[in-house]
């Protein structure tokens, strides 16, 4: 690694010398070096710049001079400045200041976007791009954090431009970069539902919203998209599915409003487009419960993987709760009535779940195989704790309790859950 900055104890701390072409952030630290994050998009490497100590004082210095120029200049703005914390839009860089009492340190982190893509740079297919341009009006775009949501979508909002459509964008903060002719809104009164009210008098075709993370901005997004908007949502998740079920999560949308709220979601991981699921709504028998049980058919959520057409999973109410099943690839583990002896595995082995939850708990689908067994639940690989399988094949926890609120937190992060045999 080959030191940029110069250990020199009197040099000013300026951002821009932090920053080369490959650079998509910095992150100053007192009593810390310099660090910044570079390569491309799903391949970062977090790298020293300097040996030399960042003081409290000279990160000081920088913080004003960073929101005195974001006041200065026309193109920049302060976009929250609380007690303790600001971020600030300066230019084309977004500045996360932190300090006490909100950080126990005072912390400058710069982000950039260091690519700017055009939709034709994707090599999307021909009937993925002729269902963008004729049918898809609710899209999420999901993706681990850098994995380039962001940058796809603002590559999605300049071809929904071209094609003769009003685009706006709802962000907080404002940092998609996109071209002149497309506003971008920010919260109004702090409020995305007030951006939302006004967005709605100025009649969009389309808007971005950069991103979904409380129930306000799922709200927001599903009462414009009900109101005839064409709506493109980004949201942090592991998998187009997890996407899905935070869009559902404590009844955020209505299970039978969930296709026509969002019809395509398209994962992003490494700054490619790596896997496009489409939903519709049938009314049916869900797979997996008997060809006998006619009188159990209802409304069905099913999930298609968009280019092959396979169906993957299934989302369907049961006993007042919302169950998503995966189909592809396996026999359905949910609510079947015949007997399984295929044994109950061993330590270690992974198990496949689904959960379902509602207003007062979360259950854990892993199919009678698994009855009577110790199964270690895990968001991310992280270890959250460990259940046993009832006879039904399904261990349920009251939301209320801590085991209940960290897998909700988690499918509310868009953590990836996952199981394996205690």
């Amino acid at each position: 690694m080959t030191e940029e900055w110069n250990d020199d104890d009197n040099e000013l701390v300026i951002l821009e010398q932090f920053f080369d072409e490959y650079t998509m952030s910095v992150h100053l630290v007192e009593n810390n070096p310099p660090r910044a994050k570079r390569g491309a998009p799903g391949s970062w490497e977090l790298v020293e710049l300097s040996k030399r100590l960042l003081t409290r004082e000279e990160l000081e210095v920088l913080a004003e001079a960073i929101l005195e120029s974001a006041r200065q200049d026309n193109k920049s703005f302060v976009e929250i400045e609380e007690h303790g914390a600001a971020v600030v839009q300066l230019r084309n860089l977004r500045i996360v200041i932190a300090m006490p009492p909100f950080s126990d340190k005072l912390e400058i982190s710069a982000i950039r976007p260091i690519i700017k893509l055009d939709i034709s740079d994707y090599d999307l297919s021909t009937k993925l791009t002729k269902r963008l341009e004729t049918r898809a009006e609710g899209i999420l775009i999901s993706g681990s954090p850098g994995s380039g949501k962001s940058t796809f979508a603002a590559a999605l909002a300049e071809f929904y431009s071209r094609k003769g459509n009003i685009v706006k964008t709802l962000e907080q903060p404002r940092d998609l970069q996109v071209t002149d002719e497309i506003v971008q809104y920010a919260p109004l009164d702090g409020s995305m539902e007030k951006a939302a009210d006004v967005l709605l008098l100025v009649r969009p075709d389309y808007v971005i919203y950069d991103e979904l993370r409380k129930d306000a901005d799922f709200e927001a997004y599903a009462d414009l998209r009900s109101a005839g908007v064409g709506m493109v949502g980004v949201v942090h998740a592991g998998s187009s599915i997890d996407a899905i079920q935070r869009l559902i999560l404590r009844g955020r949308v209505e299970l039978g409003q969930l296709p026509s709220t969002v019809d395509t979601v398209i994962q992003i991981e490494a700054g490619r487009v790596a896997k496009i699921a489409a939903l519709s709504l049938k009314v049916k028998l869900p797979t997996g419960m008997g060809g006998s049980q006619r009188d159990l058919a209802r409304p069905v959520v099913e999930i298609r993987d968009f280019e092959q057409g396979a169906l993957e999973h299934e989302i369907f109410s049961f006993g007042g709760e919302k169950v998503v099943v995966p189909v592809r690839g396996s026999r359905p583990t949910a609510f079947r009535g015949e007997r399984r002896d295929l044994g109950r595995g061993k330590p270690g082995e992974s198990v496949q779940i689904s959960v379902g939850y509602s207003k007062k708990k979360v259950t854990i689908h892993s199919g009678r195989k698994y009855a009577k067994t110790r199964i270690e639940i895990f968001a991310d690989d992280v270890y959250l704790f460990t259940t046993v399988v009832g006879r039904n094949g399904e261990s349920s926890i009251r939301i209320k309790t801590r085991q209940g609120s960290m897998l909700v937190d988690a499918l509310e992060e868009g953590a990836k859950i996952t199981a394996k045999i205690a």
